[in-house]
């Protein structure tokens, strides 16, 4: 059975890039522009992992993981966080509001998806 995964990323060149590399692994990809797209995206779908970027318009990705998080379908889901940023400052508020993992960009297309499979186990 393939992974589903939702991909939440305001630039289209990363979204291009996540969803070559997921697609190419087996996993079925759907992709979301910003956080709140990402929330309308995810009201009707079921992903066993959700990927999101901090920096984005609109939500950010601390608000778009506050919200999965208070919804009862999505509550338990793995999120992983997918930036440039790298302080500790902000990967320790990212899992205070519910991250399961925190990957820099660019990302390893192999480590990406390693974390993918090990969280959605």
């Amino acid at each position: 059975m393939s992974i589903t995964v939702l991909a939440v990323d305001d630039s289209r060149t990363m979204r291009d890039m996540l969803r070559l590399a997921l697609s190419d692994a087996g996993f079925d990809v759907t992709l979301a522009e910003d956080g709140v797209d990402g929330l309308d995206v995810l009201a009707g779908i079921n992903p066993q992992v959700i990927i999101t970027d901090i920096n984005m318009p609109n939500m950010d990705g601390f608000g778009f993981i506050e919200n999965v998080r208070k919804t009862d379908k999505d509550r338990a889901t793995p999120i992983l966080v997918l930036t440039t940023e790298c302080a500790a400052e902000l990967k320790m508020r990212a899992k205070n509001a519910g991250a399961t993992g925190w990957i820099v960009k660019p990302f390893d297309k192999d480590k990406l998806i390693s974390a993918i499979k090990r969280v959605a186990a």
